[in-house]
């Protein structure tokens, strides 16, 4: 293409050109303005928003109810089998919380039980000895928020993962607090978790009664479900196999193992 050529194809796709801008023999030359038609990296007017934050959508009718319930109430009990979104909507909702000013921190918590296997000793102090555990609600996370968004508001303090051992003795006012995976608390330490709850403060629990990694009649949650379920302001939600929004071979398999 000849440079007659060129400088035609730019004033019909960016307007009026500058000629001064073209020097001969030039290896660089300025971007012209946009004048009226095609992309200038100038700000206008109506500059767009380029952030990105996924739409958080219930893909059945018992995460519906699950999602309705942690809006209205200020303790949700999410019981259901593996792949029903339990964890995910749960931290989705905290995060959403935070970022809308209704609560001032997010508390995620998790018991640090083997799934059947043992690890040994591992390297570092205690956060490096825990993140195994902890990495699922860190995948939450950054599917919500970017990965250096999360250690920004860590290190910040506005979101805390911490163990179950490390609540006893604490209230917690002002939080969004997500218990997961308490299928393997014991009765006692779900009833210590319970009553964690401060002022202004919402708490999720999320669990699979079925899939349980303590010995049998260890397991709490069960227990607890039930005679919550009787308190009014109390949202027990149970989902089911239907609710499974994983590979539809999980679902399968939920009904046979």
């Amino acid at each position: 293409m000849t440079k007659r050529a060129a400088l035609k194809r730019q004033a019909r796709e960016f307007g009026v050109l500058d000629t001064r801008q073209f020097v001969e023999d030039a290896k660089v030359r300025q971007m012209p303005r946009n004048a009226g038609g095609g992309w200038s990296p100038y700000p206008s007017n109506d500059e767009r928003d380029q952030a990105y934050l996924k739409t958080l959508k219930p893909k059945s009718e018992g995460q519906a109810e699950l999602m309705a319930a942690m809006d209205t109430h200020n303790l949700v009990m999410a019981l259901g089998p593996a792949g029903t979104g339990k964890t995910y909507l749960a931290v989705a909702k905290a995060v959403e919380a935070l970022e809308a000013g209704r609560v001032g921190r997010i508390v995620l918590s998790r018991p640090a039980v083997e799934a059947g296997e043992s690890i040994g000793f591992l390297p570092g102090d205690m956060e490096d000895k825990l993140a195994p555990y902890l990495r699922p609600l860190y995948d939450a996370l950054s599917d919500r928020l970017s990965m250096k968004r999360v250690k920004a508001l860590m290190a910040e303090g506005l979101i805390e993962i911490a163990p179950i051992g490390y609540m006893r003795g604490r209230t917690l006012n002002n939080a969004f607090i997500v218990v997961d995976e308490a299928q393997n608390c014991t009765y006692v330490q779900l009833k210590m978790l319970l009553t964690r709850l401060g002022w202004h403060s919402t708490m999720v629990v999320t669990g699979d009664p079925h899939q349980s990694d303590l010995l049998p009649g260890v397991s709490g949650l069960s227990d607890i479900s039930e005679r919550l379920e009787q308190v009014p302001d109390i949202a027990v939600v149970r989902l089911a196999e239907r609710d499974i929004v994983r590979h539809p071979l999980v679902a399968s398999m939920i009904g046979v193992l």
